[in-house]
């Protein structure tokens, strides 16, 4: 039997359900965050910076450095690393500052 982080605390976190990103489906587990069921997917980057367009994902996990932000459900600068995932949730990458229709 492998050994996991969930098998060594004894965790039961529940079914998993699905989330999407970008049109693809993510599995995600309870109390996972955004970026968590992101990275468990294999995806390392959902953000482009404003400047070159560069790729972005996590890096400090923690919410002080807001290099994970995210469109989620629509709405745009979201922390993937302090967004709880919850069933149905739709996540896409965010280009920019995230008011591209704004023009700004």
């Amino acid at each position: 039997m492998a050994r996991t982080p969930a098998g060594l605390v004894g965790a039961d976190p529940g079914p998993p359900f699905e989330i999407t990103f970008d049109g693809r489906t993510v599995t995600a587990l309870p109390g996972q965050s955004v970026a968590a069921a992101l990275w468990g997917a294999g995806i390392l980057a959902w953000r482009t910076t404003r400047d070159g367009g560069r790729p972005r994902g996590a890096f400090c996990g923690i919410g002080q450095c807001y290099d994970c932000l995210a469109t989620v459900n629509g709405e745009p600068n979201k922390r993937a690393c302090l967004v709880p995932a919850r069933p149905g949730d739709a996540v896409t990458t965010q280009e920019g500052h995230g008011h591209a229709p704004l023009g700004v």
